[in-house]
């Protein structure tokens, strides 16, 4: 482990320990997903890079209560720089060290105490969306009950409102349906409503059910939708986009696979907000060399041209998992010449001109 990489104040988690709260963590990047409190302190010593890095940043959620003392609860969103390596950069953790530091010798000195993150440049607002589910994992780790708008979303999937009522549905209570679909046959009901639902709605559902992973019904209801779409001459690029991220997160790898090249093999998948989705959400699927070479294809194809191309590859290439991989795929003999003109415009014309074995 590099020097530089050895934290030079207490660890964050550890202070938080200290204060007797239960603590949950959560990556907020790519989806909403939990870090274990062990995973995040090896990540502050510095002993493991960021698993989940987006966008060269971890984003990370803290939820922080007290059973006894519910005023204290506190919600910290943070988004944290990482250094080329994917190690957080040192001197951001120990800027909330020493907030939270400060915040603890205030409370013992009788002075009201400032909210730790009070005018600190890494703290960020999640989007809507993931505000929802953030709150909707929150609500259910502590005990506390859903939200007022649970109770529609779960009737609405349930076939007790009729389909064109999408419009009574509200954010927070379709994340709240997500989260708790191991209750009241949730999971089965929805099943059978996503095969006939409006656009509007389904795009809602499927975008919220990448945090978390469909079974087996749920995921073929998903896929014959998608099929109907990908069939389709329509422009339906948000449905698709969003089915993408639905089944993003599905348990079968192989499946999640087909999934993705099918997408890629249609003129949809030029499309910006598809080429997002599959970058950021199905990661994995793309650690499959018979769908990325393909996805790289259409990134270089895609409307989104040279500067969204860069963007997207810039950002996959940052995880350790999938750089080797890439640079495999893009001197592939089998690579088109629009690919190889778009790496040339990236990385410079040496590194396009790298044997691919056509020459």
């Amino acid at each position: 482990m590099p020097a530089d990489h050895t934290p030079s104040q207490p660890l964050f988690i550890e202070l938080l320990r200290h204060t007797g709260a239960a603590i949950r963590i959560f990556d907020m990047g790519r989806r909403v997903s939990k870090l274990t409190t062990d995973s995040f302190e090896k990540i502050e010593q510095a002993r493991t890079p960021y698993p989940l890095p987006f966008l060269h940043h971890a984003w990370v959620g803290v939820l922080i209560w007290e059973p006894k003392q519910p005023e204290q609860n506190a919600i910290w969103f943070l988004k944290l720089p990482l250094d080329e390596q994917g190690f957080l950069v040192q001197a951001a953790r120990d800027d909330l060290v020493r907030r939270l530091l400060e915040n603890a010798r205030n409370r013992q000195q009788g002075t009201p105490a400032e909210d730790a993150l009070k005018d600190n440049p890494f703290a960020f607002k999640p989007d809507a969306e993931k505000m929802a589910i953030f709150h909707a994992l929150a609500a259910k780790a502590t005990g506390a009950p859903a939200s007022a708008y649970f109770e529609t979303a779960q009737a609405y999937c349930h076939g007790q409102i009729p389909l064109e009522r999408w419009t009574d549905l509200a954010v927070q209570g379709l994340a709240d349906l997500v989260i708790r679909l191991d209750e009241s046959d949730n999971e089965q009901a929805l099943a059978a409503r996503v095969k006939e639902m409006p656009l509007p709605a389904l795009n809602a559902i499927a975008t919220l059910l990448e945090h978390v992973q469909p079974r087996v019904a749920l995921r073929d209801a998903l896929i014959t939708r998608l099929d109907t779409l990908l069939a389709s001459d329509d422009d339906n690029a948000l449905a698709v986009a969003a089915l993408a991220r639905g089944l993003s997160n599905i348990a079968d790898e192989r499946c999640k696979q087909q999934q993705m090249l099918k997408i890629v093999q249609t003129a949809h998948a030029k499309e910006p907000e598809v080429i997002v989705a599959i970058a950021s959400r199905a990661t994995s699927a793309l650690q499959a060399p018979e769908v990325l070479l393909p996805f790289l294809e259409v990134l270089a194809a895609g409307k989104g041209g040279q500067s969204a191309f860069s963007r997207v590859l810039a950002d996959l290439m940052f995880m350790p998992a999938m750089r080797a991989l890439i640079m495999q795929a893009l001197r592939s003999p089998q690579r088109s010449e629009q690919l190889a003109a778009a790496v040339g415009e990236m990385f410079g014309q040496g590194f396009a001109n790298v044997p691919s074995g056509r020459q």
